[in-house]
């Protein structure tokens, strides 16, 4: 919802109305497993056996840091209502974003590659995500991101913060919280420590989020970072993740 101090607003903020889905990751539990196909950060993935295991390109296996199964979310606009998206990357040099790997498996039917014993604990050494999380979603309503490239919202000739120094404090933390994207989360707007990459970019402005995984108890990019997936909308709504990239940043 719109705060009503911000009604003035209001036309602005309409225009930028984007649905997002919320993640809620909690860690497994002592003799908690989940199956090949559910959504997780971490865990082992679903490989069809037709399928390669991704590796790195110094020859490592890589590790999965997040799976998402598109028929355990709210349906989102443009966004596939079942396969399988996962992001994998090199073991130990995953911050260059060099050297990772995003596969999509249209369905889950086919059989799974069982056997991965060459995926050993010393390859999650490094690992930005400290252990395997359960995932659970919700879908809410964004009317634009601070820290996005698209948010030009202009308060009565004054930018975000400058307008922002107006308000008393409780106010001040409502617009941080309306507009400060932060969090885990598929589609909408999303949140950078630093800058949107695509504001320097002219062939990213059509590139939209498909996943954000964000710092938390368990979780930690470099120095209290966020990384994110992006694809472009075309390339999403045809179901080709091929060019789809993964990006971090930090404090």
């Amino acid at each position: 919802m719109i705060p009503e101090f911000l009604e003035t607003f209001k036309p602005q903020l309409e225009k930028l109305k984007l649905d997002t889905v919320r993640i809620s990751a909690q860690p497994i539990k002592n003799g908690q497993t989940l199956t090949f196909t559910q959504s997780k950060f971490l865990g082992l993935p679903y490989i069809p056996k037709s399928k390669a295991y991704p590796m790195s390109s110094d020859g490592t296996p890589m590790i999965m840091l997040a799976q998402i199964n598109f028929a355990e979310i709210p349906e989102l606009d443009n966004y596939p209502t079942s396969g399988i998206v996962q992001l994998f990357v090199h073991p130990s040099n995953w911050y260059t974003m060099s050297d990772y790997q995003i596969m999509f498996h249209e369905n889950d039917s086919e059989e799974p590659q069982m056997d991965f014993s060459f995926i050993t604990k010393e390859l999650y050494e490094e690992s930005p995500i400290g252990c395997e999380h359960l995932l659970t979603f919700k879908k809410e309503t964004e009317y634009g991101g601070r820290e996005d490239f698209r948010f030009q919202v202009d308060f009565n000739g004054l930018n975000y913060f400058d307008f922002q120094e107006t308000l008393p404090k409780e106010q001040q933390e409502q617009m941080d919280n309306l507009f400060y994207i932060i969090g885990h989360k598929i589609g909408g707007y999303a949140y950078f420590t630093q800058s949107d990459p695509r504001d320097y970019d002219t062939k990213s402005k059509d590139d939209v989020l498909l996943l954000q995984i964000d710092t938390d108890d368990m979780i930690m990019f470099g120095d209290s970072g966020v990384a994110n997936v992006f694809i472009n909308l075309d390339d999403l709504k045809n179901k080709d993740f091929d060019k789809a990239y993964f990006y971090w940043d930090c404090c």
